[in-house]
């Protein structure tokens, strides 16, 4: 390997550009020239980049303190769980730097409140087509082979059932006594913007009272205002006993977030986990603010009336092409399928300064700025759909 990437281990397939400069849903290259951003480096800059307010923020806690650890009282820490717990009706928080690792925290949970009632060996029920990670654990409760192929031996203690399908649910009901937690995103994200039935999260919460389990639910791609509320579970009208949360949470620094309420209101005790980094006053700082932006630029009821406005034009502008299959979404999360695989599609993009995303082989990938104007949607519709109709029309 040579070039500008020679000392870095060879994980990611990257696209050749490098931004060196950001403004709301703005990005610059090194040779200066602009690109539209509907991809928020994967629902992560949910506020644009260099948000003012933000910038401002971050750089007034890092002249005032950075990190002390977890040895000690972290102010803002206390203050994020608060709001964050109030937002969601969950009861307690635990900080970390990713959502892999809020979904190991998850797991943890999840294993002892499942030792504590008795079960020698504590199973998770995950879904087909989910994403939770790349660590052991978390790629291990991912439905994905691709994701697992060569880290075998995978971690034991995870059962997986098709999503959307409370049926196979009630059979791991009727066939496993040591069944302790249902792990779940509210919609998978990698699997390719796939949004249950109405009624199944509110299904899914029902069998898990009825077994004891515990419901937790992976809200790292689809939480923070992205789908329209503040969180996906809230719009099936039901709370989780446990939720994780990242990638939007700091808007770009990193920080992850492992709520807990219900049946998993204190499982976790001093000793039992820790982070050294997570909830550190920077990370802290920056979600707070995060949270206070949101809040009172209404960005959730503006995700929600702006992907609605964007799905409809993707309905209407591709409703002739043959080559799509579906165009579906909530918010600011939408999904285009395509009959063909359509990786091809993110550097006919590049080429019109477009950043997307393709996942799932098939599925055009928009999760654009929640600060996105009208304006700016109307560029992304009429550059995208065009790359779509001649790349269907191609065969």
């Amino acid at each position: 390997m040579s070039g500008p990437d020679a000392a870095l281990m060879a994980t990611y397939a990257r696209l050749p550009v490098a931004f060196v400069r950001g403004a709301g849903v703005w990005l610059w290259d090194t040779h200066g020239a602009r690109y539209l951003d509907a991809l928020s480096g994967i629902a992560v800059c949910g506020l644009g980049h260099a948000h003012p307010e933000l910038v401002r923020a971050i750089a007034d806690q890092a002249a005032i303190l950075v990190h002390t650890s977890n040895l000690y009282q972290v102010p803002l820490q206390a203050r994020l769980a608060e709001r964050l717990t109030a937002l969601s009706g969950l009861q307690q928080a635990f900080f970390c730097n990713s959502g892999a690792e809020a979904n190991e925290a998850a797991i943890k949970i999840a294993r002892k409140y499942g030792h504590a009632r008795g079960v020698a060996v504590p199973t998770v029920v995950v879904a087909d087509g989910s994403f939770h990670g790349r660590t052991l654990a978390t790629l291990s409760a991912t439905g994905s082979r691709k994701v697992q192929a060569g880290f075998e031996p995978l971690v034991q203690g995870f059962t997986r059932v098709p999503y959307d399908d409370l049926d196979a649910l009630r059979r791991v009901a009727e066939h496993q006594r040591d069944v302790v937690a249902v792990l779940l995103e509210p919609v998978q994200g990698e699997g390719g913007i796939r949004l249950p039935s109405a009624d199944y999260l509110a299904g899914v919460r029902a069998l898990c009272d009825q077994h004891g389990w515990l419901l937790m639910l992976d809200e790292i791609q689809t939480g923070m205002a992205r789908s329209g509320r503040w969180f996906a579970f809230q719009h099936a009208g039901i709370t989780p006993d446990v939720m994780t949360l990242a990638k939007g949470l700091g808007n770009g620094v990193p920080i992850g977030a492992c709520l807990a309420g219900g049946k998993a209101t204190d499982v976790l005790q001093a000793g039992n986990h820790g982070s050294t980094f997570g909830g550190n006053p920077l990370a802290c700082r920056a979600a707070l603010t995060t949270l206070e932006i949101i809040e009172r630029d209404a960005l959730a009821p503006r995700a929600a009336a702006l992907g609605a406005h964007l799905l409809a034009e993707l309905h209407e502008r591709l409703a002739g092409c043959a080559g799509v299959v579906e165009v579906r979404g909530l918010g600011l999360l939408i999904g285009i399928e395509l009959d063909r695989p359509c990786a091809e599609l993110v550097r006919r993009a590049l080429d019109k300064h477009l950043l997307i995303n393709v996942t799932a082989e098939r599925v055009v990938r928009l999760l654009p700025p929640l600060v996105m104007s009208d304006a700016e949607a109307l560029l992304l519709l009429d550059t995208l759909c065009p790359l779509i109709v001649d790349f269907c029309a191609a065969g």
